[in-house]
């Protein structure tokens, strides 16, 4: 196997492939020990799931099953874009504390920070909010970088807390509160792209890509927290403030690493959103999958809890200076695409 070494734009050399590795293993062996210090136990859940997440961005990878003593009961499974609904079922009998290191599998994504298979950190923590798991997770990525001797960016904790609202003000001069409703013409005078069809989140992202997220994260980590409520698939709505939800992202150097939230418990509330976001799918001509019923029985049982998934591999590009993602991966996308 031929050493990759790729310069990168800052004038220092990217990491080796053995070097990655190395630093992988250090990684992982840390977020064991501090999550296990922290009470966490690490569980495995399935790859392949009848159901994978609703998310309307997100393509599964189809995987069809064919038994071999008995065709009529052949079907298509999923490779699991997320372990959430099957730790989350965990969840509901009462696991307790729960993390997961696993690939998962999401298709199309290939980009400097896109591999359609890359590696996730998924904990949960019962009797949690969203801001207890912010704790445990910047307290874990300082654990890591400390390991790796790399402790000046993710070391310096709290890191910095921004509402989604504030950002969006700061980087825009966009009030979502008084002008939710004519942001996309508030768009169109930044020089956003606006299409007609455009609804209210398409707009959003649109913003947060081109006009918030480069600046986030640059000095020290940050979460951008307290998303609208339309955008809360999973997470609970605020209960102070109904117009957004107990959700956040954690990001550095402009480079989303992370999606949490305080866990929606109310399972029919979940099936209502579930069933919203699988009618968009259809009108959007994607596929529409199915609904995970055992994951939805689980919601009502499951404990007040915070949750949150981790892009290792990003975690590793910002630790070790790499500028694209195969810079830290043994055998990267283009490998077979």
């Amino acid at each position: 196997m031929k050493v990759r070494t790729v310069p990168s734009s800052a004038g220092m050399p990217n990491p080796s492939q053995w070097e990655a590795a190395r630093a992988r293993q250090g990684m992982q062996r840390a977020v064991r020990e501090h999550l296990g210090g922290l009470g966490y136990l690490e569980v495995e859940t399935p790859l392949l799931v009848p159901a994978p997440g609703m998310e309307p961005h997100i393509r599964a990878f189809e995987v069809p099953f064919l038994p071999e003593t008995d065709l009529g009961r052949a079907r298509t499974l999923y490779l699991h874009t997320s372990p959430e609904y099957a730790m989350k079922r965990l969840l509901a009998d009462g696991a307790g504390p729960i993390f997961q290191i696993c690939k998962v599998f999401r298709n199309g994504e290939v980009s400097a920070q896109h591999n359609p298979e890359f590696t996730m950190l998924e904990f949960y923590r019962p009797q949690a909010d969203y801001r207890a798991v912010m704790a445990d997770l910047e307290s874990t990525l300082a654990a890591v970088a400390v390991a790796l001797g790399r402790d000046g960016m993710f070391g310096r904790v709290p890191y910095d807390r921004l509402t989604v609202r504030e950002a969006m003000l700061r980087h825009t001069g966009i009030d979502l509160q008084s002008q939710g409703p004519q942001l996309a013409a508030a768009a169109r005078r930044l020089g956003v792209r606006v299409q007609e069809e455009d609804g209210f989140e398409d707009v959003f992202f649109r913003l947060l890509l081109e006009h918030v997220e480069p600046h986030l994260g640059r000095d020290r980590p940050t979460y951008l927290l307290d998303y609208p409520a339309s955008m809360a698939s999973l997470a609970r709505i605020k209960p102070e403030d109904p117009t957004v939800a107990e959700r956040f992202e954690l990001y550095s150097q402009g480079m989303e690493l992370a999606n949490g939230f305080s866990e929606l418990t109310d399972a029919s509330e979940q099936r209502r959103r579930l069933e919203e976001e699988q009618s968009w799918r259809r009108a959007h001509g994607r596929a529409a999958y199915p609904l995970d019923q055992r994951f939805l029985e689980a919601v009502g049982r499951m404990p007040p809890s915070g949750g949150v998934a981790v892009g290792l591999d990003r975690v590793l590009m910002l630790l070790l200076g790499a500028q694209r993602i195969e810079d830290v991966l043994l055998f990267p996308a283009h490998d077979f695409v």
